[in-house]
Order: structure tokens, then C-alpha cells, then sequence
């Protein structure tokens, strides 16, 4: 682990050059030491990856006290253990393809795929919640496929639909909300996955895993329909498995 002082007010701690379980596992034992430090000075902690950037409010303290109060050095962080003992999985069905996913055959074209591969490998796997971020309930998922791997769109869209799935190089992840953005559209969710007015806003956190299963045109609109009548009962899309 490397410790920078990039300012006056900002601490990174970097761990090992790579996105991974292990490195996941090691950022968030350290977020989870420091938020039990309780340090005054600390106004925020922001992970990522493979780092950790703590905002210091300087009229309280400096960095260079902050990061001997929180000795995090001193942790054996290679003891930390990589067994899951729990895996809680967030099923979400998708529409794939045509205008729900106007770029899934370019994504097939790319990787010498028919679409149905591309479906089929894109939603086998379950993908690790690293982080969220660039807006609230945007999930940054890692264990994409090498085989449907594809590069940002050369011109990005400047309206993409809420509930949109892409695929940005080694990355899928999805749009809680209509945004701009250059990832390449392969598919919709009807879920809202991030609503303000609901408990929790959010229906999945880093360290969960999120699995894409695909429906038809008819399910899709059955789900529309049920949260728009509040009938719909978001822990269906919950599963639970033990074991690493």
C-alpha cells in the first residue's frame, strides 16, 4: 500500500494496480477502520478500485496528522480473508437488443459474435459491484467477459434512457437515470433501480453482485406496469448463496 499527500486537504491510500476480489476486499476492510476511527478532520471517504481519498477539513486538522492518527500501515491487510461467506446476488432482467439496445449488434460485429452470443455471455456471468459512482446507483461492475469486451462509442449519445446496459471496454454496467454517455446500449431494465422515494433508494451496494437475465417485450411491460401500481416486490430480484 502507497500513502500520497495530493494536497492541502486530500490523503490517497492506493493498494495493488488491479481490480480484483482481493483488492476489493482489502479497500473496503480500510474504509470500514477508518469510518470506525471517527476522525473529526475526515469529511469524506471516497473509494475506488484499487484506492481511498479522504477529504481533510484543514480548519480541524492537516493530512499529515490525519494519516498518523489512522496508522493504517499497521494493518495486516494480507491476513484479510478472500472467503465469501455469503454472496447476495441482484437479479436484473434486461431486454436485449433492437431499440432497447441499439448497440448490441455492433457489439457483436466487433467481437465476431452472432447477438445471441453476445446475450448469452453477457448475462452467464454475475458481476461484482466495485463501486458506485458518476451518478447516484451507477454500479461499476467488474468480470466482464474478454470475449464481448468493446470500446466506448466514438460519439457519445447525449440522451441515454434510464435503465439502460452497456458496455464500455472491460466494463457492463447499467443507467439508473437518463444521462448523456458514450458506452456502447445493449439492452433495458424496466427496474428502477434507484428511486429517492423508496426504502432503500438504491436496491444494491458494493460488495453485492448484480446478474443480468433476459426477457421478453411482454415481461417488460408486466414490470413496468407493477411498480407503477407499487405492486411490484423488489426482494423477488434478491437471491442469497453461501459458500465461497
Amino acid at each position: 500500500m502507497e500513502t500520497k499527500i495530493l494536497n492541502e486537504q486530500t490523503i490517497i491510500y492506493y493498494f495493488e494496480n488491479e481490480i480484483s476480489r482481493p483488492t476489493f476486499n482489502k479497500v473496503q476492510h480500510v474504509v470500514t477502520y477508518i469510518e470506525k476511527q471517527q476522525l473529526s478532520a475526515i469529511l469524506e471517504i471516497v473509494p475506488s478500485y484499487r484506492s481511498i481519498m479522504l477529504t481533510i477539513d484543514t480548519t480541524v486538522d492537516v493530512p499529515k496528522n490525519v494519516i498518523t492518527q489512522l496508522n493504517i500501515e499497521a494493518l495486516d491487510l494480507n491476513s484479510i480473508s478472500t472467503e465469501i461467506k455469503q454472496t447476495r446476488i441482484i437479479n436484473i432482467p434486461v431486454l436485449y437488443g433492437d431499440e432497447y439496445g441499439p448497440d448490441l449488434v455492433e457489439v457483436a460485429q466487433h467481437n465476431h459474435l452472432s447477438i445471441d452470443e453476445v446475450v448469452n455471455i453477457h448475462s452467464s456471468n454475475s458481476y461484482l459491484i466495485y463501486l458506485l459512482g458518476f451518478m447516484p446507483g451507477f454500479p461499476f461492475l467488474g468480470g466482464l467477459s474478454e470475449k464481448i469486451h468493446t470500446p466506448r462509442r466514438s460519439e457519445p449519445r447525449t440522451k441515454i434512457p434510464a435503465g439502460s446496459v452497456g458496455i464500455a471496454n472491460n466494463q457492463t454496467g447499467l443507467y439508473p437515470k437518463q444521462s448523456p454517455g458514450g458506452w456502447q446500449i445493449i439492452g433495458q431494465t424496466p427496474i428502477d433501480v434507484f428511486n429517492i422515494n423508496r426504502e432503500p433508494m438504491c436496491l444494491y451496494q458494493p460488495g453485492d453482485y448484480i446478474k443480468f437475465y433476459s426477457i421478453t417485450h411482454e415481461e417488460f411491460e408486466d414490470f413496468k406496469e407493477q411498480q407503477q401500481n407499487n405492486t411490484f416486490d423488489y426482494e423477488r430480484l434478491v437471491t442469497i448463496e453461501n459458500g465461497n
